[in-house]
């Protein structure tokens, strides 16, 4: 009976995974129709440069003899490292006998291909490897291209800050709840529980930890260092003094005592 071993890699659409891998299985029912199947699956960065977990229990399976046939959907899916470690992997698989095939292009590696045939397919796939990690890197720097233009616009990209929204692409005050955030802060600086007041306020305890001890001179008096966000605040603008203001050593014992609250529920 021939073992069969399914690599899917994906960035992180879980869906796309499962696409990967269900469109392997058919191909599997169809050219091994009684072979027994294990499936790997990574979900990874496409520019981390490391072998995601499953890829390493794959050549572990490979090493133990477990694995007669390793399908991907395309060869560049072993590794974002390039043609260097797709080569590294086929001959690996080839010194324990087990063959690789390539869904997308039709590529098949056999251990009972002659030298010759090896290495072209090898060559070959060298290349692709190459040519996605190029693609990719070119990829990866559209994207922050496309970043940087749009905040040399004034634009924003990404989350906006609690408070905030975009809007046609610029980042604006919400009024209501920037001015909600703010007198939720002033309430924890005169003494008030923290995880109460970010229940009335409506966000995450965490998140108003992080807003009251990071950004408490954006919303108490209407300061920021990125000039998006300061123009965003013009609308809220002015303010008035704030009534109390984080002290360094309370926002310390703040934090231990919600700690201590956490560690009891």
């Amino acid at each position: 009976m021939t073992h069969v071993a399914l690599y899917a890699r994906v960035s992180t659409d879980r869906q796309d995974h499962e696409r990967q891998i269900h469109e392997l299985e058919d191909f599997v029912a169809d050219e091994y129709p009684n072979a027994t199947i294990d499936r790997f699956a990574d979900i990874i960065s496409g520019s981390d440069n490391e072998g995601g977990t499953e890829y390493r229990r794959l050549r572990e399976a490979i090493a133990d003899g477990e694995v007669d046939v390793v399908i991907v959907h395309e060869l560049s899916r072993l590794s974002r490292l390039g043609g260097g470690e797709i080569h590294n992997f086929l001959q690996y698989a080839l010194e324990h006998e087990t063959s690789v095939r390539d869904l997308e292009v039709g590529l098949e590696l056999d251990v009972d291909d002659s030298m010759v045939d090896q290495a072209v397919t090898q060559m070959i796939a060298g290349l692709m490897g190459d040519l996605a990690r190029i693609e990719q890197t070119q990829k990866v720097r559209r994207i922050q291209s496309g970043i940087d233009a749009a905040r040399e616009a004034g634009k924003w990209t990404g989350r906006p800050p609690t408070g905030f929204e975009v809007v046609d692409g610029h980042l604006r005050v919400d009024p209501e709840q920037y001015l909600r955030v703010r007198a939720g802060m002033e309430r924890v600086a005169r003494g008030e529980s923290l995880a109460d007041v970010a229940d009335d306020v409506g966000v995450a305890a965490s998140t108003f930890r992080e807003l009251y001890n990071d950004r408490a001179e954006l919303y108490l008096h209407g300061e920021a260092d990125d000039d998006r966000v300061d123009t965003a605040l013009e609308d809220v603008r002015p303010l008035n003094e704030p009534a109390a203001e984080p002290d360094n050593d309370l926002n310390e014992r703040l934090e231990r005592l919600e700690q201590k609250v956490e560690n009891l529920d």
